[in-house]
């Protein structure tokens, strides 16, 4: 009887292993079935941001930690806040994963070629910037990383959203994302691959009002 039951045991713990692996085994989870959006939450204002970047669960796990995706935001051209200063509040998402609404991990701002003192230079005279969620649980443990991406105006125009700010974000955070970087000795290969149906196109619900192609971008990272 001994035996049977460590068998029995056994089997439980591969199978629980098995379905740990499956879940976190995929691109991502659509936040929409499970009662999630595809649009962050600005304040109160009832409107949000598209999430139009998704760095997938398949990538290279050390890649969707915090410090992984901030040496590889920075290998394609992002880094932290000028001396760690945020103005505004953050904006939530909820990703379905059982979570609700949860504030940003991190905004991050294009950095002009410089990782240390570059994002001072895009706060005064605006530029590419993306908020990042990571999809991570009880009912949607993918792993996946979640981003907002936008082109912004400069400072004296209370760094508003370009008109189009939110494709032209996306398609210029890609542009430097696809192929080869590297970044403190670490080097990544980037594939991209375009998504429809995730996200509505149009400016409905949209902040700005600013209408979007209902493109969302799915990048798979790999390090070297």
């Amino acid at each position: 009887m001994l035996t049977a039951a460590l068998a029995v045991a056994a089997l439980a713990f591969q199978t629980v292993s098995a379905i740990t692996l499956e879940k976190r085994a995929v691109d991502y989870y659509d936040p929409t079935a499970n009662g999630g959006s595809m649009l962050d939450k600005v304040g109160d204002t009832g409107l949000g941001e598209p999430l139009n970047v998704i760095i997938s669960g398949l990538s290279s796990r050390d890649v969707l930690t915090d410090d992984g995706i901030l040496n590889y935001a920075r290998s394609i051209g992002f880094s932290e806040e000028c001396f760690g200063i945020h103005q505004g509040d953050p904006q939530a998402a909820n990703l379905g994963d059982g979570n609700g609404w949860v504030n940003q991990t991190v905004e991050l701002r294009q950095d002009y070629g410089s990782a240390g003192i570059g994002t001072c230079l895009e706060s005064v005279i605006g530029g590419n910037h993306f908020r990042i969620w990571r999809q991570n649980g009880s009912q949607a443990d993918s792993g996946a990383l979640f981003f907002a991406v936008s082109q912004e105006e400069p400072f004296t125009e209370h760094h508003t959203i370009v008109p189009d700010g939110y494709n032209i974000g996306r398609d210029r955070l890609v542009q430097n994302a696809v192929g080869q970087t590297s970044f403190n000795d670490v080097s990544y290969s980037t594939v991209a691959r375009n998504i429809t149906g995730l996200l509505a196109p149009g400016a409905n619900g949209v902040n700005h009002n600013i209408s979007t192609d209902g493109i969302v971008t799915l990048l798979t990272v790999t390090i070297l």
